[in-house]
């Protein structure tokens, strides 16, 4: 397996399970849904980033870092799940969040954990969020620290390596499970977790589709996106492989009213999910992505006779943060 030899830190509980959805596949007459579960990777309440954090902070940890440093949205994940990673491994961390005029005034969902978990938290405008994470590397420098920078969402060839890594451990489960799945279906954005799942379907000779559906990227940008990843991924695994952005699959036609925006699509999946299944998403990306796939499913275009795969990527803490919003549409 390519992601053997890496260095990784043990952040996460792995595997993540993978179990069917009887209830909802029944419910919507076909195909059989099955979820693999990296809402319960452990860290802080879980979610996709965890594995990437592995790599990401074994890495700094190698260098003799001491801090680190990310950015993100309010309800970041990648954000709280870093914060977590930092406390747990003895690390300073500070984040640096994009503030749409005015941060918010109230400390809900991600945000409250990320204080919770002993982040500094610095706001920027959207366009100075870069400028603010070297601003603060160069001050932290300058006192003594030794500060690692983490792009947005974790999204770089190390941490796409912790998705390389999922998928070998996917292919393990099916293996073991006697299950052979024609499409995985997930929330893509940052393009780190795609990158890392198209290198590991490649590594492990999986055929089927690995469809991202996207939450904020037009179709094209985000391909580009992530074929150069996962190209650089593959390499930093010491793989020659080349991926073109026509060799990544991408739906965008779910993008709605915009970034972290919930509609009635995401509402109705949330609400689906939850009472048929207890599985609970949320509304920024797999609420979306899950919508997504629930439509493309009563299209056609995922067949009644298929067996599908939705990889869940955590967020469950966002959805205190749109408390208001999901329960005056549930009454």
């Amino acid at each position: 397996m390519l992601t053997h030899q890496v260095k990784r830190v043990s952040l996460g509980h792995l595997p993540t399970p993978l179990h069917a959805l009887p209830r909802l596949s029944e419910k919507l007459g076909g195909p059989q849904v099955f979820v693999k579960r990296d809402d319960q990777t452990g860290l802080a309440t879980g979610g996709n980033k965890t594995r990437k954090l592995e790599f990401l902070v074994a890495d700094a940890l190698d260098r003799h870092m001491d801090t680190l440093i990310t950015a993100g949205a309010p309800q970041s994940n990648h954000a709280r799940q870093t914060a977590a990673a930092a406390a747990k491994m003895g690390l300073k961390c500070v984040l640096v969040l994009r503030a749409g005029g005015q941060p918010p005034s109230s400390r809900q969902g991600n945000l409250l954990l990320d204080e919770l978990l002993g982040a500094e938290i610095r706001w920027a405008q959207r366009e100075a969020v870069e400028a603010t994470m070297m601003e603060t590397a160069n001050e932290l420098s300058v006192k003594g620290y030794a500060p690692y920078l983490i792009p947005y969402g974790g999204s770089n060839p190390i941490g796409a390596t912790g998705y390389v890594a999922a998928m070998e451990e996917l292919m393990e489960q099916a293996q073991q499970m006697n299950l052979r799945f024609d499409r995985i279906v997930f929330a893509s954005s940052s393009s780190g977790t795609q990158a890392g799942l198209v290198v590991g379907a490649k590594a492990t000779d999986y055929t089927g589709q690995v469809l991202g559906i996207s939450v904020d990227e037009k179709r094209g940008d985000l391909q580009a996106k992530v074929a150069k990843l996962a190209t650089e991924t593959a390499a930093h695994l010491g793989q020659i492989m080349k991926f073109a952005p026509g060799d990544v699959d991408v739906n965008a036609d779910y993008l709605g009213a915009g970034y972290a925006i919930m509609g009635e699509p995401e509402r109705q999946a949330i609400q689906l999910a939850a009472q048929t299944e207890g599985l609970l998403l949320d509304p920024v990306y797999t609420g979306r992505a899950f919508a997504g796939m629930l439509d493309l499913i009563r299209k056609g275009s995922i067949r009644r006779d298929e067996t599908v795969l939705f990889w869940h990527t955590g967020g469950t803490p966002a959805l205190f943060a749109y408390a208001e919003e999901l329960a005056s549409h549930s009454r």
